[in-house]
């Protein structure tokens, strides 16, 4: 069930309504089974997997648990850490990496003259799979950190795992977080009107972000990639810019909608996107992007190998596992991995030329607190991930390289003025509604970034009248810009693959 689509238009206000007539103690329970609806909209069966990892890591949880007073627990504890892992790995390894792995293997093996016969299964990638099963693993590891204590009701655990609106495409929740809340459900007062409004007002702006922008900036996007081979460099790098705006505004927006619907539910997800694109460094960026996996990838697997105590070679080499494996979990292809390398890369790189930097600045006598040099690192920073996207957009390694190539060696320069910019999927009249769409993206991200609020709290805080002309400013332009309606096919959210 997509959040853009008339059936959860009207699926989640009957969820909010009987959500606050059930009694307390029944609170979870209807979440819980409106959490697998919403689920089964897109496959039934797949809720089994879903049922599968939360049966495996309860049961973990609990003998995690139980064995942690025992003289022996070291060991048990592994067990079932590792029970766990390889269920979970396992069942995420067959569904999403199985004919990547079949294929790697196969070219491994046709190095030497063998191969592989090709798979006859039909294998459909389960949405949401990276997401929950990530939060499930995360749970079992907290346990046997000894960071929480095992959730010993079945229900208010699944509701944990499965939980409607970051099901499908995060943020990837940690259990000392919305699991707490799942468990204060029946104790505390639900209904906040000021969290209820500025949860809409969330709801709002994501929508905004997807289907103002982000499903019209995909029109370009998808139209340039698909014949990239024979535009010319203007329209190369045009479509390059818009990726990087559309993957933000798409990702972001599920984010704004899922933590906007938790909100008048009463829960508080955790923040996912902190204005990425006004960071001042690679390592910053990754602090502000998608930041449930970025925090998670650092808690569990950085930490897990060393994280930075350990030799300077070592820890270049837990930042590079690290985000290696962030490219692997974006798509089970090769172009993933090099571009997850790549922010691996630059994060290195830049931590061996601090001294350098040092140096040349104290020389040059650069004042580093200046707007001129902030605004110059923020350029630099966006450079380096909009180049990088190149990679994570194409269909290949090779396709990216020769994207390169042709953006370098066919720039053509009349583009600008020709109007052909107007040939690659967007009318006129399109273009310039994507033109103002994204400076007004840019205008809220800034006052956000220099308050260090969200959208939402920043616009409660103006009078009445400022609140309700930007309400029905955004709502106008939803209604007469969005991309939707008969004939359109709306594009699901990019992270849906994931």
């Amino acid at each position: 069930m997509l959040f853009t689509t008339l059936q959860f238009a009207v699926f989640f206000p009957i969820v909010v309504l009987f959500y606050y007539i059930v009694p307390k103690q029944g609170k979870q329970i209807w979440l819980l089974l409106a959490s697998y609806y919403f689920y089964m909209g897109w496959n039934p069966k797949y809720a089994l997997l879903i049922a599968v990892s939360t049966f495996v890591t309860y049961g973990c949880g609990l003998v995690l648990d139980k064995v942690s007073e025992q003289d022996d627990a070291k060991r048990k504890k592994i067990a079932a850490m590792v029970i766990s892992l390889l269920i979970n790995l396992g069942l995420l390894a067959f569904f999403k990496y199985f004919y990547f792995l079949h294929d790697t293997l196969d070219s491994i093996l046709g190095i030497f003259g063998g191969g592989l016969q090709q798979s006859k299964l039909d294998i459909v990638l389960p949405v949401g799979i990276s997401f929950y099963t990530f939060q499930a693993i995360g749970y079992t590891v907290d346990v046997y950190r000894g960071e929480i204590k095992a959730e010993k009701n079945f229900v208010r655990y699944a509701l944990f795992v499965s939980f409607f609106p970051q099901l499908v495409a995060g943020p990837i929740e940690r259990s000392r977080n919305l699991l707490t809340q799942i468990q204060e459900i029946p104790a505390k007062k639900m209904w906040n009107y000021e969290r209820a409004v500025k949860g809409l007002l969330t709801m709002l702006w994501g929508y905004f972000l997807k289907m103002v922008i982000a499903d019209r900036a995909s029109i370009l996007v998808d139209q340039v990639f698909d014949v990239y081979y024979m535009c010319g460099g203007v329209a190369l790098l045009l479509a390059v810019l818009l990726f990087g705006i559309q993957i933000y505004c798409d990702f972001a927006s599920y984010s704004a909608i899922a933590i906007g619907a938790a909100q008048i539910l009463g829960i508080e997800l955790m923040e996912n996107f902190k204005q990425p694109f006004f960071s001042k460094s690679i390592s910053e960026f990754w602090r502000r992007w998608h930041i449930s996996l970025s925090s998670w990838l650092r808690d569990y697997v950085y930490i897990s190998l060393g994280g930075n105590r350990c030799s300077k070679i070592r820890r270049y080499l837990n930042i590079m596992a690290t985000f290696l494996i962030s490219g692997l979990w974006h798509g089970a292809s090769w172009h993933f991995v090099v571009w997850g390398g790549l922010q691996g890369v630059f994060i290195i790189i830049s931590d061996l030329m601090k001294p350098l930097k040092k140096t040349i600045l104290e020389k040059g006598n650069v004042r580093v607190q200046t707007f001129g040099y902030k605004v110059v690192q923020v350029i630099l920073t966006n450079i380096l991930f909009f180049t990088s996207v190149i990679f994570f957009r194409a269909d290949s390694i090779k396709d990216a390289f020769y994207y390169f190539d042709r953006l370098i060696h066919h720039f053509d320069v009349w583009s600008f003025f020709d109007q052909s910019v107007y040939e690659l999927g967007l009318e006129q009249k399109e273009f310039h509604v994507l033109i103002v769409s994204i400076l007004i993206l840019f205008i809220v991200d800034a006052f956000c970034y220099i308050r260090k609020s969200t959208f939402a709290a920043l616009l409660r805080k103006q009078c009445i009248f400022v609140q309700y002309v930007v309400i029905v400013f955004l709502w106008i332009f939803i209604w007469v810009f969005g991309i939707y309606g008969q004939g359109y096919d709306a594009a699901q959210f990019i992270y849906f693959q994931f």
